[in-house]
């Protein structure tokens, strides 16, 4: 009786699961396959050919001085913003973890720009970062005018070849609060008694931390590290909204747009997406294997 009732509820638990399982192979893994035998076409237009083409939309890419011009973009702005948000958002976490007063607005206030979209971030920093000089400065130029900092003011993206960087402090604005509770959830959860026991030995604040607490938070490091990472790669309407789709400014995912959309090149367009999946999994899977690995040992 025992063994019917548990097949019974095995049997329901499958039927309930089973639209969802569906949904996801339908919907993911399906369209990553289409995607993938569209990248091996010479689809070229709004009518579908799945004409073989082999390798050559992909080899066709990386001759691209454009595509270059992407990747090296990509590696600026994923370098600036991973290790922007990840040393802001640890200090933050820091400040926060002395026990001041007023620590929840501080928290909330800190990790309230993650709820803006991208959208309105690059709006609001389109303005900031304003390029203009003379009478139509304004925003942080503007403001180092009136502290006399002329020497701060400059061309934000619109400068050459750094240009990029200068749009990636908009996305650590954006994301520091999320790796700042990140942090703050790692240093509440290492045991007082450490700190209290480097304390009696005689250890700084500083050395505390050095020793003690970032080498205890390197899980934590990680995860970020993945998770702002993947974000990076598919950066697209921040970029947009701050300065449009401009060549120095160029990444992958802009150019897929383009391509696919603006150009009809299906087949190339394609070929991007699935780099650009490519280049994520090379980040999450590593990832899933090691947490999976740490959760088995424990």
């Amino acid at each position: 009786m025992m063994k019917m009732l548990r097949d019974k509820d095995r049997y329901l638990s499958v039927i309930l699961i089973s639209p969802s399982i569906l949904a996801v192979l339908i919907f993911i893994y399906g369209f990553i396959a289409w995607s993938m035998r569209v990248s091996l076409s010479k689809w070229k237009g709004l009518t579908a050919d799945y004409t073989w083409n082999g390798l050559n939309n992909y080899i066709n890419l990386f001759s691209d001085p454009r595509f270059h011009v992407d990747i090296r973009n990509t590696l600026i702005f994923t370098g600036v913003f991973v290790i922007g948000s990840i040393l802001l958002g640890f200090f933050l976490a820091v400040f926060l973890d002395q026990g001041l007063k007023g620590e929840g607005f501080f928290r909330s206030l800190f990790i309230f720009p993650m709820a803006i979209s991208y959208i309105v971030t690059g709006v609001i920093w389109r303005w900031l970062m304003n390029p203009a000089l003379g009478s139509r400065t304004s925003g942080f130029n503007l403001l180092f005018s009136y502290l006399h900092l002329d020497f701060l003011k400059n061309a934000w993206h619109t400068t050459p070849n750094w240009g990029i960087a200068a749009i990636a402090l908009a996305a650590i604005w954006q994301m520091s609060g999320y790796t700042m509770a990140l942090y703050l959830a790692g240093l509440r959860a290492i045991p007082g008694e450490l700190r209290e026991a480097a304390q009696i030995d005689g250890a700084t604040e500083l050395q505390i931390y050095r020793y003690i607490m970032v080498p205890l938070l390197s899980p934590v490091t990680l995860s970020a590290l993945i998770i702002l990472g993947h974000m990076s790669l598919k950066v697209f309407d921040l970029i947009v909204a701050i300065a449009g789709k401009q060549l120095p400014l160029d990444v992958p995912a802009i150019y897929m747009w383009q391509t696919t959309f603006d150009g009809l090149f299906y087949g190339r367009g394609a070929a991007i997406g699935i780099l650009l999946l490519l280049s994520v999994a090379v980040l999450i899977i590593p990832y899933i294997r090691y947490t999976l690995k740490t959760e088995t040992e424990q």
